[in-house]
C-alpha cells in the first residue's frame, strides 16, 4: 500500500532556479535587516543581542582565520560544544569558508569523541559551552586544531587551542566568502549509535533547500507565516530537527533565536523568549504535564477545566507559565508521543503536532494536520513524500527529494539504507485507508522469548504513558518466557508511598495486558534503582535507550525476578 499524488511535482518544482541555499538566505537578512536581532544568549538575568551584520561580521572574520589555518576547501570542521550564538556563528563561518561542518553532540564521553573525530576527518574543531570538558578532552587528538569559544559562566573552562576572541580580532572580514552551490556537500552529522558505531549522514545543501522549500509552497506547518518568528534552541544543535526547524528556519524566515543558559534557568529563559515556533521530544513535554501536576494535581486541575471563566484563566496561566502563550506551533517528535500526553495537552488549549523524521531524510517525513489529528498514528506523509510498507518485513520505506546523498565513507552500510531508490527507516508500520502512518515498532528492537515467540517492545511500553509515576520504561525478555518490563520512576513516583505506586503500576500492566496474547503479555514490572542516562551509557546522545546495553546491564537479575510471584518488584 503506497500513498498517491507524490512525486509528481518534484522535477519541476524542485528545479535549481527555484532554490536557494542556506548562506543565500543569510545573506539576503543580513542586507535588508543589519540591525535586527539574530542571536540572543542569557547571562543570568541579562541577554545579550547579536544582530545579523554583526553575527556576519564574526563569521567573515572567522572564516578568514580558518583558511589562515590551511584548511582548504570541502576540509571538515568539527563542532562540539552546548547550544549557544558562538555555535551558529561557527556555523556560518565554515559555510563561508567553504568547508563542511561536522557537530557533535555535547554529552560524549571521550572514546565517543575519539571515534566520531576519526570517522569525520575533522581538520579543525570549535570547542565551546560543555560541562565535563577535562574527561572529554583525551578524546581529541594532539595534532588537531582547536578554536575555543569564550568562555560560558558554569561551564568548563577550556585552555587548550587558539581563542576566539583573538582569531576574530586580528582577522580582516572575509572579503569573498563562499558561495557554495546546491549540491556542494553541506554537512556531516553523525547518528547517535542506538545499535552500533555511528554512521555519518552526508546532506548536501539541496536537502535543506528543498525541504524549507517544499514547506513555503505548501504551508503544511504554516513555518513562513506571520511577521514575528522567535526560535528557543535547546536540543542539540547537531541534531537534524533542531539544525532544520531552529537554525535554519530561523535564517530563512530572518528570525531571533535565544538560547538556554543552562538546566536550572531552562524555564525563565524559555519563558522569556516567548517562542512563536517551540519543538521538544515527549520526554520534554512529560516534564512540563509532572511539573504542571505538582503544583495542580490532576483531579483539581480537571474540577478547574470544567468551570467556563476559570479554564479560560487556567489555560492561559499554565500557557504563560510555559513560556508558551506567543507559541503557533508546537511539535513534539523524536519518538513516538503518547496519545494520552497529547491529549492532555490539548486540554489545556496547547495542540502539539506529531513529526516523524530522521537524520537520513533530513528531519522531512511525516507531519500530523493540525486540523485533523489521528491517534495512534504520527501523521500523514508532507507533499512529495512517497511511503510504503515492505510487505515482508513491514518496514517503512519512504521516498523524498531531500533523502540523504549516503553515509560518509560507508558504502556498504548506504547500500544497505538505500535501496532502489527507497531509504530502509528501520520503523515497522502501517499506513492506514485516510493515508495516516501508525509506527508499529523499531525492526531492530524485535526479540524472541523462551517460548520462540517474537516481542515488539514499543507498543507495550507506550501503553504505560498515562501513569504519571513512570518517567522511563523499558520492555526486556530477550530468552524469558514472558517479558518484563523495568521501571524508572518519575519525581511523583518517587514521592509518593510505595502501595500507592504498587497499586497504579499494577492496574496500569493489567490495562497493558488486557486482549494481548498470552505470549506478550508483561509477566510483571521491575522498579529499578539506577536512572539511564547518557553517562552510565544505557542513554544514546538523543535520550534514546540502547536496548542491547540495557539487556546487559540486567541481565544477570532477570531469573530472580521472574522467579517471584508479585506483578510489581522493586529492584532491591
Amino acid at each position: 500500500m503506497k500513498t498517491q499524488n507524490v512525486l509528481t511535482e518534484s522535477e519541476s518544482m524542485f528545479r535549481e532556479e527555484n532554490l536557494k541555499t542556506v548562506l543565500d538566505y543569510f545573506y539576503e537578512f543580513e542586507a535588508k535587516q543589519p540591525n535586527a536581532p539574530f542571536l540572543r544568549q542569557p547571562y543570568g538575568s541579562e541577554w545579550k543581542s547579536m544582530s545579523w551584520a554583526e553575527a556576519g561580521d564574526q563569521a567573515r572574520r572567522m572564516a578568514a582565520a580558518l583558511r589562515d589555518l590551511g584548511l582548504a576547501p570541502g576540509d571538515k570542521v568539527g563542532i562540539f560544544s552546548k547550544n549557544c550564538y558562538h555555535w551558529i556563528i561557527a556555523d556560518l563561518a565554515i559555510m563561508m569558508g567553504g568547508f563542511v561542518s561536522t557537530p557533535f553532540y555535547p554529552n560524549l564521553t571521550a572514546d565517543q569523541l575519539r571515534e566520531v573525530l576519526a570517522l569525520s576527518d575533522a581538520k579543525a574543531l570549535f570547542v565551546g559551552k560543555l560541562e565535563e570538558w577535562e574527561q572529554q578532552k583525551p578524546g581529541v587528538p594532539e595534532d588537531l586544531s582547536i578554536i575555543r569559544f569564550p568562555h560560558y559562566p558554569g561551564n568548563s573552562e577550556v585552555g587548550e587551542g587558539l581563542d576566539w576572541d583573538e582569531l576574530t580580532g586580528r582577522h580582516e572580514p572575509l572579503s569573498d566568502p563562499a558561495q557554495p552551490g546546491l549540491h556542494d556537500l553541506w554537512t556531516i552529522l553523525f547518528t547517535s549509535g542506538t545499535t552500533g558505531s555511528p554512521k555519518g549522514v552526508m546532506h548536501t545543501y539541496f536537502a535543506p533547500a528543498a525541504l524549507l522549500y517544499n514547506e513555503q509552497v505548501h504551508n503544511n506547518l504554516k513555518v513562513f507565516e506571520g511577521t514575528e518568528h522567535r526560535y528557543f534552541s535547546y536540543l542539540p544543535l547537531n541534531h537534524i530537527a533542531e539544525r532544520v526547524i531552529v537554525e535554519l528556519a530561523a535564517i530563512m524566515t530572518g528570525g531571533t533565536i535565544y538560547f538556554a543558559e543552562s538546566i536550572d534557568t531552562f524555564a525563565q529563559n524559555l519563558q522569556e523568549a516567548s517562542p512563536t515556533l517551540f519543538m521538544a521530544v515527549p520526554r520534554i513535554w512529560s516534564k512540563f504535564q509532572l511539573g504542571i501536576l505538582e503544583r495542580l494535581p490532576q483531579k483539581r486541575l480537571e474540577l478547574l477545566l470544567k468551570i467556563p471563566l476559570v479554564s479560560s484563566l487556567i489555560k492561559t496561566k499554565i500557557q504563560k507559565g510555559l513560556g508558551l502563550r506567543d507559541a503557533r506551533i508546537m511539535l513534539t517528535g523524536a519518538a513516538p508521543t503518547p496519545d494520552a500526553l497529547k491529549e492532555w495537552f490539548q486540554k489545556l488549549g496547547l495542540t502539539l503536532q506529531e513529526v516523524y523524521a530522521m537524520t537520513e531524510n533530513c528531519g522531512g517525513c511525516t507531519l500530523m494536520p493540525r486540523d485533523a489529528v489521528r491517534s495512534g498514528t504520527v501523521g500523514k506523509p508532507l507533499p512529495n513524500v512517497e511511503l510504503r510498507i515492505d510487505p515482508d518485513s513491514g518496514e517503512v520505506l519512504m521516498k523524498a527529494p531531500w533523502v540523504m546523498t549516503g553515509y560518509y565513507k560507508q558504502p556498504e552500510q548506504t547500500a544497505e539504507t538505500l535501496r532502489d531508490g527507497w531509504l530502509h527507516t528501520g520503523d515497522k508500520g502501517e499506513l492506514t485507508p485516510e493515508g495516516y502512518l501508525r509506527l508499529t515498532g523499531r525492526v531492530s528492537d524485535t526479540f524472541k522469548s523462551a517460548k520462540g515467540k517474537y516481542i515488539v517492545p514499543a507498543p507495550l511500553e507506550w501503553g504505560f504513558a498515562k501513569n504519571t509515576f513512570i518517567e522511563q520504561i523499558c520492555v526486556v525478555g530477550l530468552a524469558l518466557p514472558q517479558p518484563i518490563a523495568l521501571v524508572v520512576l518519575s519525581e511523583l513516583g518517587k514521592r509518593a508511598p510505595r502501595e500507592e505506586v504498587r497499586e497504579s503500576l499494577a492496574r496500569s500492566l493489567a490495562e497493558v495486558n488486557a486482549g494481548r496474547s498470552r505470549f506478550e503479555q508483561l509477566k510483571q514490572l521491575v522498579v529499578v534503582n539506577e536512572p539511564w542516562t547518557v553517562d552510565n551509557g544505557l542513554l544514546t546522545p538523543t535520550m534514546k535507550i540502547r536496548r542491547a546495553v540495557m539487556h546487559e546491564f540486567y541481565q544477570d537479575k532477570y531469573e530472580s525476578w521472574i522467579a517471584r510471584e508479585e506483578v510489581v518488584v522493586w529492584e532491591g
